[in-house]
């Protein structure tokens, strides 16, 4: 078997050679493009979840340091003044007169209520006090203690005229004041006093704090019409503080 030959340039027309032709490749033949190299480009959600979870994390982180940094000023302040809380009692509570109506109630309390700072070193400055006063656990009458300040070691004496008239009240509030008020030992009352206060240590001050005290044990009779004020019972009566901390709706 021979070898072929195949001459590499063609003779032309002129005496010249032609320059050599090759076969057309693949893409060519199909008219294809010549295409890029893919270069995936880097994903815009993955870098606005990347910031998210960075921002997150230290707000998270500012938000611990920031609660170490107050307990740590708690711990310090209660180590040098070692704070005890104010004490309540109702020392004296008389009814005037509790009636109801078709829609709603009518009342007269006086209250004395004395509250007693039992701190060497603190002084408490209390705002403007609410006052309820709940019959069966329905608010039967409303009143106010002004702001005072309460001085170290020391007793101060609060008193206040409650009243309420015909205050509106629900079909379910007024049939169970209505059934408090047969019963045959008095009307079970209650005292709630709503307030806010700061202690004063030398030159330290705290932010006001939300606090709430409740007397309970409380019974009166209703007086007849026309007659004196009902001096109600107070020896069993237990009055309990409780701080309130508001955070955004929350109250704790």
């Amino acid at each position: 078997m021979t070898d072929r030959v195949f001459p590499s340039a063609k003779p032309t027309a002129n005496g010249g050679t032609a320059t050599p032709t090759f076969p057309a490749t693949k893409a060519q033949l199909y008219g294809a493009t010549t295409r890029s190299a893919y270069r995936p480009q880097p994903s815009r959600r993955r870098h606005r979840r990347g910031c998210c979870c960075r921002c997150c994390l230290w707000t998270t982180v500012a938000f611990l340091v920031l609660l170490l940094l107050i307990a740590a000023a708690a711990a310090i302040f209660y180590a040098l003044y070692r704070p005890q809380r104010p004490s309540f009692s109702v020392t004296s509570f008389r009814l005037a007169y509790l009636n109801t109506t078709s829609s709603g109630v009518s009342s007269k309390f006086n209250l004395t209520v004395t509250a007693r700072n039992p701190n060497k070193k603190v002084v408490y400055i209390y705002s403007p006090t609410s006052i309820s006063v709940l019959a069966s656990d329905v608010d039967v009458g409303d009143g106010k203690f002004p702001a005072f300040v309460h001085g170290k070691r020391n007793s101060t004496v609060l008193r206040s005229s409650i009243t309420s008239n015909n205050q509106p009240l629900d079909s379910d509030s007024l049939s169970k004041l209505k059934s408090a008020l047969k019963g045959k030992n008095g009307v079970p009352l209650k005292v709630k006093l709503d307030t806010k206060v700061k202690m004063k240590a030398g030159g330290l001050k705290t932010p006001r704090i939300g606090i709430r005290v409740t007397c309970d044990g409380i019974r009166a009779t209703v007086p007849a019409a026309g007659k004196a004020p009902a001096v109600a019972s107070t020896a069993n009566v237990k009055c309990k503080v409780d701080t309130r901390i508001k955070i955004w709706k929350w109250t704790f």
